[in-house]
């Protein structure tokens, strides 16, 4: 049996309908921007391996670092222990977070570091005798597929099956100038029962890239904490420079109560969460009484491999290099989305940093479910090049090391698929 056959015989594959879906293609080894599968073919990985690969594949001094690191300590117990990468990552993170990120707490990935953070709030009210127990979240949101994360994304087919099991939200609009007083409005009525505002800044990655602006969100914000009412934000996908800073939170004049990290943590190496939190936060769980515990945990909970891999991240992620990479390819993606805009059948051209995002025109309404995304999506395969269309969206989401010239190859080939088209 060749490799396709022995995963069809063991594996389920994720958001995937395994009856009808084509042949698995083997990947044997990665390197840089390249995936390179079992028959010698090349792809340019354009879309970072679901937005986690930061600095390309197999990257060198990660490997080194993780492999020095797996013959020191590979993993202990972070319950009444702890070690040197978890207190390292937690001193190194904190200082490029807004000022009031004071405390770290370690998981697994976004869904994990989602269900602490909503944990936390919902406790943080409970400690103190409050009964505020909704959350406030925004119209197609995505959090994560775990049951808390599911409960405040989007309702939509992904959780029909689900809906009577997931726990009440209040959902609101993403701002815009125009009905910013509607929503303040809106969450006045509620303001008493709510226990938090969970909310992607500025893009709604899973919705169809749906971006929004900064200033807006910061009023939102602003409102909220006048209310009374922690900010979660959620930084699984924007975090790590994909907003052409460091964080989405360096767009922002105000500052939210936690915040959720996964996907670039590590670079793509391997996976981890961490949610951070205000002292304000954290002082709520202290008390001579243990039921005020913050009862959760993971078996792999603050990983030495995982620190190990985010801690290197991080050092590449902030050297010049990276930092002029990042630069380059908001310019680049800027340049390419005048030429877009030309197309008759392109609509709604956006960007925010290093992604870059349009949709395609056809006879079906915007959808992920539209069927022109399987054709593009094949037609990007054959040329080399892997793009995961979220429908009829299409989207660029590169590693940072991607040179000026792999990304006007797939500018080129883009414009030849439209030509085509």
């Amino acid at each position: 049996m060749n490799l396709q056959e022995r995963d069809r015989a063991v594996n389920w594959h994720p958001y995937t309908q395994m009856k009808t879906a084509d042949d698995i293609i083997p990947i044997i080894k990665g390197k840089g921007v390249y995936l390179f599968d079992d028959k010698g073919n090349r792809y340019i990985d354009a879309v970072s391996s679901w937005w986690v690969t930061l600095h390309g594949h197999a990257h060198p001094y990660i490997a080194k670092r993780v492999s020095e690191q797996l013959n020191t300590l590979e993993q202990v117990i972070f319950a009444g222990f702890t070690h040197e990468p978890a207190i390292q990552l937690s001193e190194n993170l904190l200082k490029i977070l807004p000022e009031n990120q004071q405390k770290v707490f370690y998981s697994d990935n976004g869904s994990t570091a989602v269900e602490v953070a909503l944990k936390m709030c919902i406790q943080h009210a409970y400690n103190q005798g409050k009964e505020k127990t909704k959350i406030l979240a925004f119209k197609n949101a995505y959090h994560g597929d775990t049951f808390g994360a599911m409960s405040v994304s989007g309702r939509s087919v992904w959780t029909k099956p689900f809906g009577e099991m997931l726990f009440e939200v209040i959902f609101i609009d993403t701002p815009t100038s125009e009905n910013l007083e509607n929503l303040k409005n809106q969450i006045r009525h509620h303001a008493n029962e709510i226990a938090c505002f969970i909310y992607e800044p500025l893009i709604q990655g899973a919705a169809g890239m749906l971006m929004y602006d900064a200033e807006d969100l910061d009023e939102l914000m602003k409102f909220c904490r006048g209310q009374e009412i922690l900010m979660i934000q959620d930084e699984v996908f924007t975090g790590f420079g994909r907003t052409g800073k460091l964080f989405a939170a360096n767009h922002l004049s105000e500052n939210p109560d936690i915040m959720c990290f996964s996907k670039g943590l590590t670079g793509g190496t391997m996976p981890m969460g961490i949610t951070t939190c205000s002292n304000e936060i954290y002082n709520a769980f202290l008390s001579d009484e243990k039921y005020m515990t913050l009862f959760h945990g993971h078996s792999f909970t603050a990983n030495p491999l995982a620190c190990t891999a985010a801690l290197a991240s991080m050092e590449l992620l902030l050297n010049d290099e990276t930092q002029e990479n990042i630069r380059r390819i908001f310019e680049q993606h800027y340049n390419f989305s005048k030429i877009l805009k030309q197309y008759p059948h392109v609509e709604n051209v956006r960007q925010t940093g290093t992604i870059l995002a349009w949709e395609i025109k056809n006879d079906q309404e915007t959808s992920y479910f539209n069927k022109i995304g399987k054709k593009l999506y094949d037609d990007f395969l054959s040329r080399g090049i892997v793009m995961r269309p979220l429908g009829n969206v299409m989207y660029l989401v590169p590693p940072y090391c991607i040179s000026a010239k792999e990304l006007n190859f797939i500018y080129e080939n883009i414009l030849e698929v439209l030509n085509y088209d």
